[in-house]
């Protein structure tokens, strides 16, 4: 069915932004540069505030199946709760009606449906339960064969009258939900071209913060696999603003070092002591107030508990730790949702065991650690370090 003469439309609807107070207005207007400088493909026209709701008009003769893609897309965006494809139509029942057949339509196949109505000024003289009678009286005529439930519905009609305008909807997509991201500040992660860390950074853009990242190679004693691999999960977070900077780090000369001269059984955990204190200085030189890791309690050795406050003792920034108590299985779903499963599960030399010794320190002691790290020049690795850091920058709505 044609959209006739009323305008296609996407509605975004948020929750949390809508709890924030006198600051709503500042998330809302984050969320609204972000999904404009986010769907340069799509044909938008523009995106408007209204009463709760961020509206995205289309382009006249916009076919159905391109607007349902482009709120799939947008669903997928930090900050959004739900997407609907409908149409805009004048405060007239006859146009509300009409635009609602047409919604329903869309929607095809269902068997049962329901009328969802709400008016959000009183200036308007139906009110929400009468809108709801009316419409579902004109969609049974419509559809004969199908049936009004109110519960466990195959699809709910949804009709919204504002200020100067009325909405109407059947086709809705589960957003992300969280805080559009630029609404909390910056982080710094360690990205890993494994599973956990691209959805430990996720986890920390879907609560507003721009994420820088930084990569530890094993390079030269290893190939540069990984950090081709990395790239591809920057330009999958790329898509939804989810990232904006990586760091690429070559630490595999400095492995050795540290497996030639220090006790076997604490490798593990200088290696990692010396990664926390370079993301630590890049951190710093781009304005992020914390670091991010994709750590799980007890997923390895590296990651006992003692072992975390040993790595934890070699910085002063606050460290996040988003997956902390996530279940392994609940990760892969995840990196499966975000379009990064693929390509962590890709074959690639691992810096964390380059030069693994047979049997890691679990239970590592801060004094015992830091007296092993005295033996190189930290400090002089570290300048070393972030000086030869490569750097490559995602694209970000301003």
């Amino acid at each position: 069915m044609a959209a006739g003469p009323y305008q296609r439309v996407i509605l975004i609807h948020y929750h949390e932004i809508g709890l924030k107070g006198h600051n709503r207005s500042k998330f809302e207007s984050r969320l609204m540069k972000n999904v404009l400088g986010l769907i340069g493909g799509y044909p938008v026209v523009t995106i408007h505030k209204i009463s709760g709701r961020l509206i995205v008009f289309l382009k006249e003769g916009t076919p159905r199946e391109e607007a349902q893609r482009c709120a799939s897309f947008i669903a997928r965006i930090p900050g959004v709760a739900r997407t609907s494809c409908g149409f805009k139509c004048p405060r007239e029942m006859d146009d509300i009606e009409q635009a609602s057949i047409i919604a329903l339509a869309e929607a095809e196949p269902f068997r049962t449906f329901k009328v969802a109505a709400r008016r959000a000024h009183t200036d308007f003289p139906i009110d929400s339960m009468t809108m709801n009678k009316d419409v579902g009286a004109v969609l049974c005529d419509a559809f004969p064969d199908a049936q009004v439930k109110m519960k466990g519905m195959d699809v709910e009609v949804r009709v919204e009258v504002v200020q100067n305008s009325a909405f109407t909807y059947a086709f809705s997509i589960p957003g992300v939900g969280g805080l559009p991201v630029g609404s909390s500040g910056r982080l710094m992660c360690l990205l890993s071209s494994g599973i956990d860390s691209p959805v430990a950074l996720w986890q920390m853009a879907k609560r507003g913060a721009v994420c820088n990242a930084v990569h530890f190679s094993g390079a030269p004693e290893t190939s540069s696999t990984s950090e081709y691999l990395v790239e591809d999960i920057g330009k999958v977070l790329e898509k939804t603003g989810c990232i904006a900077r990586i760091y690429t780090v070559e630490l595999g000369s400095y492995q050795r070092q540290i497996s030639l001269e220090c006790p076997p059984a604490l490798r593990v955990i200088l290696y990692r002591r010396l990664m926390f204190k370079v993301a630590e200085r890049l951190a710093r030189t781009c304005g992020a107030k914390a670091l991010v890791t994709g750590e799980s309690l007890g997923q390895v050795a590296s990651q006992t508990l003692d072992n975390i406050c040993c790595t934890d003792a070699s910085v002063s920034m606050p460290i996040f730790r988003p997956l902390i108590g996530t279940d392994k299985q609940d990760i892969i779903t995840t990196a499966h949702a975000i379009g990064t499963y693929e390509i962590s599960t890709e074959e690639a030399p691992d810096c964390c065991t380059l030069f693994m010794p047979r049997s890691p320190e679990t239970h590592a002691k801060i004094p015992v650690v830091e007296e092993a790290e005295s033996a190189f020049p930290e400090e002089a690795w570290v300048e070393e370090i972030v000086q030869a850091a490569r750097r490559t920058d995602f694209k970000q709505p301003r």
